[in-house]
Parts: structure tokens; C-alpha cells; sequence
């Protein structure tokens, strides 16, 4: 497959690893060098940058439908496999890896709110100086938005206990080749 591909239109895009946003002009030339969870990561003359699932077609891409299919519980709150599942769609720009299976999801709560049902996710990342952590929690929160019977979310970063290696799920490693 053609990896190179030229924008057809504005798109504004996430500098990788700054996380600034940037606008990347119409007739820009990019490789996409990673496609997962909706985003591309992509690059250009002038370095690294993310875009959006929604500017997918910009690209040429066909734009994917990530609506979720499951129904909520007899209660309406959001059925919590369908959160974690929406998790398993957030990637890091720089790793192919989701973020639950890199361990970076330390927990996922789902509360009674006034309006519904509110999604408490605390995160980390791989790096406290990651530029691209309030891309990743912003990410997450608008594919926990996605399942039915969530009305708001909150993905919030810390930095306890501090991510290690030791973390990254059995499936993470076998696709970063540590097993």
C-alpha cells in the first residue's frame, strides 16, 4: 500500500512529541507511518505530526465509524467492557501500542452524576516530559464519550506510581518484541 499521500485540504494536526497544535497547509506531502485508533500518525518535511480520525479523509482515507455498539446495564450506566474496549482505541503517536495494554490506564471508574453517568479514568504515560500527554487524555475522552450511557468524562493524568516496563501487558510486549 501507498503510504505517501498529499493533503487535500487543511487539517490541523499535533506536533509529536511537543503535542502543539499545528496547521498543516493543503497540497502538504505526508507518509503516514502508523494508522491506529483512528488517528495517522504522520510525517513530513518538517517533522512528526498526528491527525485526526476526522480529518482521515484529508488524507484519502476512508473516515471509520467508532460508535459503539454495546448497550448499556439494566440501570443505564455504560457497561464498563465497552469503556475499557473504547481505551483499547487510544494510542500513543509514537508507539503502536494502546494505552491499557501499555499500562497506562491505572484505573476506570464509572460514578452516578446528575446528568447520567460519569467515566473517571486516571492515566500516565511513558514519560513525564511527553508533550503528547493532553492529546492521549483528550483522545480517551472522546472515545469514552462514544458508549452509550455516558454523559461526561474525566481522564486525568498522574505521575504515582511512576509507568515502568513492568507494566505493559503480556499482548503489549509481544508486539514491542520484549517476549
Amino acid at each position: 500500500m501507498n503510504r505517501d499521500r498529499t493533503l487535500s485540504r487543511e487539517v490541523t494536526a499535533t506536533q509529536i512529541p511537543s503535542g502543539e497544535k499545528v496547521p498543516l497547509a493543503v497540497g502538504t506531502h505526508v507518509v503516514i507511518a502508523q494508522t491506529l485508533g483512528g488517528t495517522y500518525t504522520v510525517t513530513t518535511d518538517f517533522g512528526l505530526f498526528r491527525i485526526d480520525a476526522k480529518d482521515g479523509d484529508a488524507l484519502g482515507e476512508e473516515v471509520a465509524d467508532h460508535s459503539v455498539k454495546a448497550g448499556t446495564l439494566a440501570d443505564g450506566a455504560p457497561d464498563p467492557q465497552a469503556v475499557w474496549d473504547q481505551l483499547r482505541l487510544v494510542f500513543d503517536p509514537e508507539i503502536p501500542v494502546n494505552i491499557v495494554d501499555l499500562g497506562l490506564v491505572y484505573s476506570m471508574d464509572v460514578v452516578k452524576a446528575d446528568n447520567g453517568h460519569k467515566v473517571n479514568v486516571a492515566m500516565t504515560l511513558t514519560a513525564p516530559g511527553c508533550g503528547m500527554g493532553p492529546a492521549i487524555a483528550e483522545d480517551a475522552k472522546s472515545k469514552i464519550l462514544l458508549v452509550p450511557g455516558v454523559a461526561d468524562a474525566d481522564v486525568r493524568i498522574t505521575w504515582e506510581p511512576p509507568w515502568n516496563q513492568s507494566m505493559i501487558s503480556e499482548e503489549g510486549k509481544m508486539k514491542l518484541g520484549l517476549i
